[in-house]
This record gives structure tokens, sequence and C-alpha cells, in this order.
């Protein structure tokens, strides 16, 4: 074998053994990459997998410290009469409302909210203004404290009471309306700092001696109604009224089986000449009891005093400082939860 030879022979050899050697070890390294994606696939998964469990665990654990309940529903009546020789008048109303409580409470913190309205028309078969509005409310409260003792917070609390559409007065001889409230005409406005009492989960007092109400009302015609005479009388062109002052609050939500009763007392008295002479007094009651899951009964009222609203006697005299009461009784369908 020459030398040419020789050298063919080993140039073969090497160029396979070069061919063999090189897709060894791409096979090798393909084998290579295959396992540590496979590791990083399983990484990930174990990191996915521990993140959901962590984000179900957040969720579970906010859930569980927030608890929501409370009713809505829609009531009617209806009277009708044919040849009814006592005499009436045909007639028909609806309400609807709602009062729903919003508790959030975890460690030493504790946050409730509460929403009372409702909204309803009564239809009179009268000559004038036969639609008139029977029921306007808007109570929205909140509230929230640090605990300092087993049963007692020191407790913030924000209030808001208005309506929703204007109220008239009606005149049955004579088609006409006169206007005696609207939106933020007027709206109270509460805040304050001070003590809550809870030594059961459906009841609370509240204290504040640390208070400040605010008396709304836009439309200028009615300022002097809500504001009383002596502060129109200096403060006429003034939308807003502040006083600073004292307040408490008795607050029940209570139910048992399928019988709720929801009552909430809030006084009010300024820091004037007249404390504790004048307090303002709004308290409001709702009991509802449901039967056939849907079906409900239900007892509202709402009682007022206002030092600063005279109101006159049936006949439009002596205005002075009265009491003013609502009952509404009502059966329709509602939802409990």
């Amino acid at each position: 074998m020459n030398n040419y030879s020789k050298i063919l022979l080993i140039a073969i050899f090497f160029g396979f053994f070069g061919v063999v050697s090189a897709q060894i070890i791409k096979n090798d390294s393909i084998t290579l990459a295959a396992i540590e994606a496979k590791a990083v696939a399983t990484d990930i998964l174990k990191i996915s997998t521990g993140t959901a469990d962590l984000l179900q665990k957040i969720a579970v654990d906010s859930t569980k410290h927030w608890k929501v309940n409370g009713i809505i529903g829609l009531n009617t009546s209806a009277t009708f009469l044919t040849n009814w020789a006592a005499g009436g008048n045909n007639a028909a109303t609806v309400v609807a409302f709602g009062n729903v409580r919003l508790i959030y409470t975890k460690d030493k913190f504790a946050w409730e909210t509460f929403l009372d309205t409702d909204f309803g028309y009564s239809y009179m078969d009268i000559k004038y203004n036969q639609w008139r509005k029977s029921n306007d409310k808007i109570n929205f409260s909140s509230k929230a404290g640090c605990k300092i003792t087993k049963t007692l917070y020191v407790t913030a609390l924000g209030a808001f009471r208005t309506q929703y559409a204007d109220g008239f007065e009606y005149f049955d001889d004579k088609d006409s309306t006169h206007r005696i409230s609207q939106i933020m005409s007027p709206s109270y406005t509460d805040i304050s700092l001070g003590l809550d009492w809870k030594p059961t989960s459906y009841f609370s007092l509240y204290y504040s001696p640390a208070a400040m109400r605010i008396t709304t009302v836009l439309d200028t015609n009615l300022r002097e109604k809500y504001y009383g005479g002596i502060y129109y009388a200096q403060h006429s062109d003034r939308p807003f009224k502040f006083e600073g002052g004292m307040s408490a609050k008795v607050a029940v939500d209570w139910r048992y089986k399928t019988l709720k009763i929801i009552s909430a007392i809030t006084l009010f008295t300024p820091y004037t000449k007249d404390f504790i002479n004048k307090i303002d007094v709004d308290w409001d009651l709702n009991v509802t009891y449901q039967f056939l899951k849907v079906l409900n009964v239900s007892l509202g009222t709402t009682l007022k005093y206002y030092d600063s609203i005279l109101i006159p006697d049936k006949e439009g005299n002596n205005p002075k400082q009265r009491i003013q009461f609502k009952n509404v009784i009502g059966v329709g369908i509602g939802y409990t939860f």
C-alpha cells in the first residue's frame, strides 16, 4: 500500500469517527436539554400550584371576615270599592325597600356599613293629584372601630340621610302642589368619634362627645323651613349649616328564623345654650316576617323630632316643634339573606 492509499484510509477513518462523535454529542445534548426542560416545567408547575394554593387561602381567609345580611322586597296594597255606602276612594300603593348590612371583622378591627332605604307611590281615585309619593328615604351609615376591651371599641362613625325625589304638600280641592323637600334639601351628614359598646352580635350602643352635624339645603326657598328662624335670619345665603355637639346611637339587628327586627335610634344635641334641652331624634324600626320563602309581611315606622323644624297644625296655624311619625304596613315579596 502506497503512501497515498494510507493517507486516504486515515482521512476516511477520522471522517467517519468525526461524524459518529458529532451524532453522539448531538444526541447527548438533546437528551440533556430534554432533562433540563422537564426539570424547569416541573419547577414551574410546583410554583404555579403553590401560588394557586396561596391565592385560594388568601381568598378564603379574606371572605371569612366578611358578613352580609339584610332584606330587599316590594310591598303592595290596594283598595277597590263599588257602590260603597260608607264612602271612600279606590287606592293602590307600591313600595320598594331594602335593608342591607355589611360587616368586616379581623383581629381587633371592625367595620360595619348599613343601608336603609325605601321608595313608593300611591294612586288614589280622586279629582286632583291622584299620584302621590308615599315613601322616600335614604339612610346610610358606616362605622369603623378598634377593639380596646372584649366588648368596647374606639369608633369613627359617618352617616348620611336624604331622599330620592321631590316631596309636595297636596291640596284635595285644587290642582296644585307646594314643594316642601327634595334631594339634598334637606340632607343630614353626621361625623363623629366615640365609643361603641357591642355586648352581642345584634346590639350596639354608640356614644360620641365629639360629633358634627351638617345640614344641607341647596334650595334657597326651603332653607327657612329646615334651618330654623334664628340661623336663617343670619345665614340665609349658606347652603350648609354646621353644628358641633354630642350624639348617641342605639342599633338592633336581630333575627329569629324568618322574623327580622332592625331598629336604630340616633340622638344629637348641639353644644349651644340649648344643650340637652334641644335634642334631635331619628328612630327607624322595621319588622319583617317571611313565609313561603318569598312572601313577607312588614311593619315600618319612622319617628322624627327636630327642634329647628316648625310644623303648623291641621288648619295651618300655630307652627311649632312637633313629633313627626310615619307608619307603614305592607304585604309583598321579599328576599332575606
